[in-house]
């Protein structure tokens, strides 16, 4: 068994999936993440509240 980790866009999920399909895969796990990398974020307001919104 081996585990094999991408990180990929949601758009491009059923195509991946589709290919892992053809070489064999039948399983997988999905999981939605959020990160930050070079964008710096920006400034939301909420009820009144300003919130920096660092996770794009």
């Amino acid at each position: 068994m081996k585990m094999i980790t991408a990180v990929i866009k949601p758009f491009k999920l059923e195509e991946v999936r589709e290919a892992l399909a053809e070489c064999g895969v039948n399983g997988l796990t999905v999981t939605e993440v959020k990160g930050f990398g070079r964008q710096k974020g920006h400034t939301e307001l909420y009820r009144g509240a300003e919130y920096v919104v660092d996770f794009l």
